[in-house]
């Protein structure tokens, strides 16, 4: 019986949602904007525990306005009933007059009337969802945490016009039943691959709850997790772990409260305990892959597939770091996932909800995670948003957020106008042995010339044009600052710092190598680089995948793919030599055995599942297929395939509508578009042949225009 009532109670839930729905198929949940993000990233970031101990971050925490008026005009033809869902206590108005208490239905007359729901939730994020026949909950109501209303003389009510009201916010929150604050990821069972005594293999890196079947007696239980067995195998060195105490007196099952990353678990009992088995639930994005890659390279295939699962991993309710360490939300690390995510899930909503947790609220107090380079990398993080998506909307809605974090960066110049570190900064740049910090850093100057663009390119899509000239002027005097200060025509190559107002000898890859693909450079400036500092090994190597990123973008930036393809077998598949089933924070091919696991001075302090080591899916998504936008969304774009002493490849590559496919070969290219003008650019060693399409020879290269939707087949033979 009780089963019955509860399968009619989830029927009763499911036809409320389905008629919901019908009634009105736009209706959502809606909250002030960014509020849903720092409070769920607030949930997501101190779940992190380090041997059973809370590790919270340390870095400012912001929270959302308790308080928040939501408010809609509208005119209809005649009276609606309108049913009102709310997280919080709230009121409602109609015209300026309150309902009674806390009305869950309402009577709207026919006419032009203006509804206002306030709502205050100190625990979650204050939010509401109405719905009616014509009247609903969606983006294009208004939101404010401070609607500043006033009596004036004559007791009459209204709004100053001060009160600032923003677009609300949403997601996908579509049923009243589900509202923001039961947010979960979804969840799937899986089971072990293998058991050997106490330790479970799961097979390859995996992020979930253990759930342990069966167990019964009097005793504890205590669970190891490793990405390595070697970590699961310590109960010293293990970086997480659960401790369980139990009277069983009949079999029982227990999921563990918080998920966790792990290959192995090492389950260590006393007493009368016994368990059955260890399974598990695989904890998921529900994103879906729209980009792929395959090409005549096995290895090359395999590294690809490891990039695309080391990537989902780390893809949860934001872009993370690493699923062991540190399971927060990094600058640096997601605006590389952002670029991934370009190639490979098209997903806006987990770039902008990153984005939007990363910046907080104001005040701004200190750099993004306290780190100089991680605030420049949330700007350049926008710039490209806008040049994959075309998202206006996003700018308009949060450009005083953009403002506020660059004219605290501007307001931490030193006296010659240039970014030092200051008391309170971090400057990182990258985990490298004897690498300065010291004076002024080439790289964040070059990092805040680009920021500056990006404000001077928002400035200019929300109209405020004073801004934009500002930060363009800003922009151009960094520029020549660049390279009058920081390029030694000696060194061909720009110089790492200046201290107390001279260069220093030291030359990095770093600021060299992003200026090569900012276009920072003239040809000649290029080529002497790449001769200089790029493909020179006595300039100080990285080792870590994060910078490798950008090292090898800018070496297919100056047509080194065959290098850059060598590099990858060597790097990423030197880690699969070594059994990775994800890809590490940090991989160097000197160390042997379980020192590849060492890091932070511990033992296991390494993470073996890292955002920033998927980077292959963006390197061969633009540079061998070729795909690139030149316009913001694809408005238009360019397929420059590049096979990089591959045989043939083939893709897909995701756009706001649509995916483009790409298919390579020595002798053959064929091309289906999606929406947008494209231009494809290759070289021949024949006069190249497309039966639909004209191709023009530009320089030493081929070309012909794509039209959106059509299929192109084009006959050329690949140069060596």
């Amino acid at each position: 019986m009780t089963k019955n009532l509860i399968l009619l109670f989830t029927l009763l839930i499911l036809w409320q949602c389905s008629f919901a729905q019908s009634q009105q198929t736009h209706a959502t949940w809606i909250w002030y904007p960014g509020d849903f993000e720092i409070w769920l990233s607030n949930q997501m970031q101190n779940r992190r525990t380090d041997r059973g101990t809370f590790f919270p971050v340390f870095w400012k925490v912001d929270s959302h306005y308790p308080l928040v008026d939501f408010h809609k005009e509208f005119n209809i033809s005649q009276p609606e009933e309108v049913s009102i869902y709310a997280e919080g206590n709230y009121n409602v108005k109609l015209d300026g007059k309150p309902f009674e208490g806390a009305p869950q239905k309402i009577i709207i007359p026919a006419g032009k009337h203006k509804i206002n729901v306030k709502v205050f939730n100190q625990a979650n994020v204050p939010a509401i969802y109405i719905t009616g026949k014509t009247i609903f909950s969606d983006n294009s109501w208004l939101v404010t945490f401070e609607d500043k209303e006033w009596i004036d003389e004559t007791g009459k009510t209204s709004d100053i016009s001060a009160t600032k009201w923003l677009n609300a916010g949403k997601w996908n929150f579509d049923y009243p039943v589900n509202p923001p604050s039961t947010f979960k990821l979804p969840v799937t069972p899986q089971n072990a691959v293998s058991k050997n005594g106490n330790l479970i293999d799961f097979g390859k890196e995996t992020f979930g709850f253990v759930k342990l079947n069966g167990i019964r007696g009097t005793g504890n239980i205590t669970l190891y997790y490793g990405e390595s067995k070697e970590e699961a195998l310590s109960v010293e060195g293990a970086v997480t772990l659960d401790r369980l105490s139990f009277q069983q007196p009949v079999k029982k099952d227990s999921v563990m409260p918080l998920s966790k990353a792990f290959r192995y678990v090492n389950v260590v009992t006393d007493g009368t305990i016994q368990v059955d088995s260890v399974t598990m639930l695989y904890e998921y994005a529900d994103v879906k892959e729209k980009g792929s890659f395959r090409c005549s390279d096995e290895e090359i295939n395999k590294i690809y597939d490891v990039a695309k699962y080391t990537f989902r991993l780390n893809t949860r309710e934001f872009f993370i770091d690493g699923i062991k360490r540190d399971r927060w939300v990094w600058s640096g690390d997601a605006y590389q996932s952002y670029l991934m995510n370009y190639y490979l899930f098209f997903d806006n909503e987990t770039v902008s909800r990153t984005m939007l947790a990363l910046r907080g609220k104001d005040p701004v107090t200190g750099h993004i995670n306290t780190i100089m380079d991680y605030s420049f990398y949330w700007f350049l993080g926008i710039y490209d948003y806008y040049l994959y998506t075309g998202d206006k909307d996003f700018i308009k809605q949060f450009y005083p957020r953009m403002q506020g974090l660059m004219e605290y960066c501007l307001g931490r110049r030193n006296k010659d106008g240039l970014m030092e570190g200051m008391p309170g900064d971090w400057i990182f740049i990258d985990w490298a042995d004897k690498l300065s910090k010291k004076g002024e850093v080439s790289f964040e100057q070059l990092l805040l010339c680009r920021s500056l663009e990006t404000m001077a390119l928002c400035a200019d899509i929300t109209n405020e044009k004073t801004d934009a000239t500002k930060y363009k002027q800003y922009a151009a005097e960094l520029r020549t600052k660049l390279f009058s200060l920081y390029w030694n025509e000696s060194k061909k190559a720009l110089v790492h710092s200046r201290i107390d107002g001279r260069q220093t000898e030291n030359v990095t890859r770093y600021a060299n190598m992003f200026a090569i693909f900012f276009d920072y450079f003239n040809q000649q400036q290029k080529d002497d680089v790449k001769k200089s500092v790029l493909l020179n090994d006595s300039i100080q190597r990285i080792t870590t995948p994060y910078m490798r990123f950008y090292e090898l973008e800018a070496l297919c930036a100056m047509g080194e793919q065959d290098y850059v393809l060598k590099e990858m077998k060597d790097y990423w598949g030197g880690m699969l030599k070594l059994g990775a089933t994800s890809f590490w924070e940090e991989y160097k091919p000197s160390l042997k055995g379980a020192a590849h696991y060492a890091m932070y001075g511990r033992e296991f302090g390494k993470s073996l599942c890292h955002a920033w080591g998927a980077s292959p899916l963006y390197l061969l998504g633009k540079y061998y297929l070729g795909v690139k936008p030149t316009a913001p969304g694809y408005e238009t774009y360019t397929i420059q395939p590049v096979l990089g002493g591959l045989q043939w490849m083939e893709g897909r590559v995701p756009t706001p509508k649509g995916e483009i496919a790409v298919k390579c070969s020595t002798k053959e290219i064929t091309i289906n578009t999606a929406e947008g003008i494209g231009t494809l650019r290759f070289r021949s060693t024949v006069k190249p042949v497309c039966k639909t399409a004209v191709i023009e020879k530009k320089d030493d290269c081929y070309e012909l225009t794509l039209q959106p939707h059509q299929t192109y087949i084009v006959s050329y033979a690949a140069k060596k």
